[in-house]
């Protein structure tokens, strides 16, 4: 029992709070992710480093994602990405990178040299990565996972190719003017563009001859179509190698020989579905570095990207990337 007039106030106060909640509940369209005790935001006093790329495809506004984490009582020190090497982390307990798939690498990177969690909102357009770990797509929900300091983490291998560090996979021969065709429809098609693009590159492209070296050894020299390093192996807006794992300490690499052009819809299917390394005319291989001769452009991690012959691919240490 309330002493007199205390349970009345108590109500009007639990009224307005009422009120209050929903009238925010209304403006922001979000309602603040609090521990059980429904009092304490279930961020409170987590120091995040929020790294943001406004030229990805579905970035949001800066601003608007700093009040989207401090809403659940995160203090938020927001970087941009450009200035990635300049970033003094202070006290940060964990950084979310807010870009696609090209600028995750190079906030992992900042990650592992820190030694502290990486987690994703995902803002581009095929968001391969954050998809491999099953992140979602909400961005609410992407919010309320990064903020969250139970949360789940699982253990990834940094890749490098040359200096560039990369997670998913970097691919040398069609796959560049694939990218390089999907680029101008991103806009309009979204992650539709990569398959648009592929198709143009199967019909115009030739294939190109290459040399890879596995840990010192030459496994393949010869015409081939494309040679892929992977990390992930989350490849091209859904499509994945295997069976490419994220943090067994290896490189996989995936050669797809100068087969007849008519086999590159099978191969296409392979990469979207599964199987693509089980097909004649697809050879495999696995080492902790690799030299690929004959080829100064790649794609990495959806970027294009100018190395010089040959690009050596090493592993670089281990994140821990936030995951549900």
């Amino acid at each position: 029992m309330f002493p007199p007039g205390r349970g009345r106030t108590h109500a009007v106060l639990r009224s307005v709070w009422d009120q209050l909640c929903s009238v925010w509940r209304d403006l922001l369209g979000r309602t603040p992710l609090r521990s059980h005790d429904e009092e304490t935001p279930i961020a409170a006093g987590l120091h995040i480093a929020l790294v943001f790329n406004g030229g990805s495809g579905g970035s949001p506004a800066a601003r608007e994602l700093t009040e989207a984490l401090e809403a659940y009582g995160a203090k938020v020190a927001t970087h941009p990405f450009d200035e990635l090497e300049q970033i003094d982390l202070g006290r940060a307990q964990r950084i979310v990178v807010a870009a696609g798939d090209g600028g995750v690498g190079p906030c992992a990177e900042l990650a592992e040299r820190a030694g502290i969690p990486l987690a994703l909102i995902p803002s581009g357009t095929a968001n391969d990565f954050a998809g491999f770990l099953e992140v979602p797509d909400d961005r609410e929900a992407a919010v309320r996972l990064a903020v969250d300091p139970e949360a789940h983490t699982r253990t990834v291998d940094l890749c490098r190719a040359g200096d560039r560090p990369f997670l998913n996979a970097a691919a040398c021969g069609m796959s560049v003017a694939a990218s390089e065709n999907a680029t101008p429809l991103k806009e309009t098609l979204g992650a539709t563009a990569y398959a648009v693009g592929a198709i143009q590159a199967s019909v115009s492209e030739e294939a190109c001859t290459y040399r890879v070296v596995v840990d010192g050894e030459t496994v393949f020299d010869g015409p081939a179509w494309q040679v892929i390093v992977s990390g992930t192996g989350a490849f091209g807006a859904g499509s994945r190698i295997e069976p490419a794992s994220e943090d067994d300490g290896q490189l996989d690499v995936t050669v797809l020989d100068d087969g007849p052009r008519s086999a590159l819809p099978l191969r296409a299917w392979g990469l979207k579905r599964g199987g693509l390394t089980e097909q004649d005319g697809v050879l495999s291989f696995r080492g902790r570095t690799v030299d690929v001769h004959g080829a100064e452009r790649w794609n990495v991690d959806g970027e294009q990207v100018d190395e010089e012959s040959p690009c050596a691919f090493t592993l670089d240490g281990r994140i821990d990337v936030v995951a549900p």
